[in-house]
């Protein structure tokens, strides 16, 4: 088992070598770490951040996303995906994640080409390894980089390394794509997604940080922290006049809690395995 200490510098002797990268920038604390690895040990002539919009996150995580990398020093370059064009994605089969990622990689990989950099790095850490994640195949049919794979770097590595150099977001709370929050086999239309967004908005300005509304057609179900459903509950009156208005029909809290990948958890294993093969 390798120290911080020895992790972080398996991580520098890797970014040395790479000379000029493009880092595929969401603002989540993993991606950040790497930019700022890559920026330190680099430069900033030679990195380049590129902040993806899309259907599937928010204009504020994207404009978010952006004042980060250029507060850490990082020249930023922004793109547009069109992930609902993907028939996979807008009819969010099990294996929809491997073409937004295929999609992602492959605008970064044209990206890299135009501006003259050798590799795309992305955020991945090992905790992806044991998760349901079809996207490591397209990251590897792309040829991309996951250098805190590479180097060894957990979730609480990414967190430590991240606060001992300073980084504000270091215990920022994960986010990952609207279409994890409907069912495999759901249509995504914009107005469905924008009515999830404004949902979870909504819960976060009301203080629950860590809030999923899971999409079950007129049924919306919430998830927050399982030490937070008493105080969800104490304004259940609001919350739900809130969500209706936004055009649920029934609003549901989930008493399990929230849970990280909670609609993967109806794939079998043989179509896990098929998936991500």
């Amino acid at each position: 088992m390798h120290t911080l200490t020895e992790k972080t510098q398996m991580l520098t002797d890797l970014l040395k070598k790479m000379d000029r990268v493009v880092v595929g920038f969401s603002g989540g604390i993993d991606s950040t770490l790497v930019l700022k690895m890559a920026l330190d040990t680099l430069g900033k002539d030679r990195v380049l951040a590129v902040v993806a919009n899309s259907e599937l996150f928010t204009d504020e995580e994207y404009e978010k996303a952006v004042a980060l990398a250029k507060a850490l020093g990082a020249e930023v370059m922004g793109t547009q995906l069109n992930y609902l064009a993907d028939e996979h994605i807008k009819h969010n089969t099990p294996d929809s994640w491997y073409y937004a990622k295929k999609c992602f990689y492959a605008r970064m990989n044209v990206i890299a080409q135009e501006q003259g950099f050798n590799y795309v790095l992305d955020g991945m850490i090992m905790d992806d390894n044991s998760d349901f994640r079809p996207g490591l195949r397209a990251r590897t049919e792309a040829g991309a980089r996951s250098v805190l794979q590479e180097a060894g770097f957990y979730k609480t590595d990414v967190r430590a390394l991240a606060k001992g150099i300073g980084l504000t977001n270091w215990n920022k709370v994960s986010s990952c794509s609207v279409s994890s929050r409907f069912p495999y086999g759901t249509t995504l239309t914009p107005e469905k997604i924008d009515q999830v967004m404004a949902s979870e908005a909504y819960l976060r300005d009301l203080g629950f940080p860590v809030v999923r509304v899971r999409y079950h057609g007129e049924i919306a179900r919430v998830e927050v922290p399982a030490e937070r459903l008493s105080d969800l509950l104490e304004r259940s009156g609001e919350v739900s006049a809130k969500l209706t208005e936004f055009g649920f029909r029934y609003v549901t809290l989930d008493l399990s809690g929230f849970r990280s990948g909670r609609m993967n958890e109806t794939l079998s294993e043989e179509e896990r395995k098929a998936f991500v093969s």
